[in-house]
């Protein structure tokens, strides 16, 4: 019996998810994307995976940098999302406006994350459409412990489920 698209669009909508900002960097080239697709995979070591789709210039750059920030965001701010969901404009000291700094593997670190973890590149699996890039935490900060990260729940936003063309 062959799924439904819409049904199965429905029911992985339903699947919780974070929603952060995900940096990278090869060379002189930064980027920041939205995400959905991020979870922690391993404690010894800490790993966290992000699943980032193929034709993604984010893709590009991890893999060509070998490494990944994953910002959390405050769950009342959540507009900043949209602005990230095509490349970044990069103006030196912010990306899109907002102001980075570099972390220790160079990838961009946002002022305005409520928490961010610095990631190296440990293990990449292609999934088809996406990757999922495993990182190890090399680094991490919290700006304020009360504050919740945002969710997909926090949003109108979708991603997930069948490929639209």
């Amino acid at each position: 019996m062959a799924l439904d698209d819409e049904l199965l669009n429905r029911v992985t909508w339903k699947i919780p998810n974070a929603l952060a900002l995900v940096g990278s960097r090869a060379g002189d080239e930064r980027n920041a994307m939205t995400t959905s697709w991020i979870t922690q995979l391993a404690m010894e070591p800490v790993l966290i995976g992000i699943g980032v789709d193929n034709a993604a210039v984010t893709h590009r750059l991890i893999t060509d940098g070998g490494s990944f920030t994953v910002n959390l965001w405050d769950a009342d701010d959540t507009r900043v999302f949209v602005k990230f969901s095509k490349p970044a404009a990069d103006e030196g000291d912010t990306l899109n406006g907002r102001a980075v700094r570099s972390a220790s593997t160079g990838a961009p670190v946002f002022e305005e994350a409520i928490a961010w973890v610095d990631c190296e590149v440990r293990h990449t699996l292609d999934l088809g459409s996406h990757t999922l890039f495993v990182g190890e935490v090399v680094d991490a900060g919290i700006d304020d412990d009360e504050r919740r990260a945002a969710s997909m729940a926090d949003t109108r936003m979708k991603y997930g489920g069948v490929k639209r063309h």
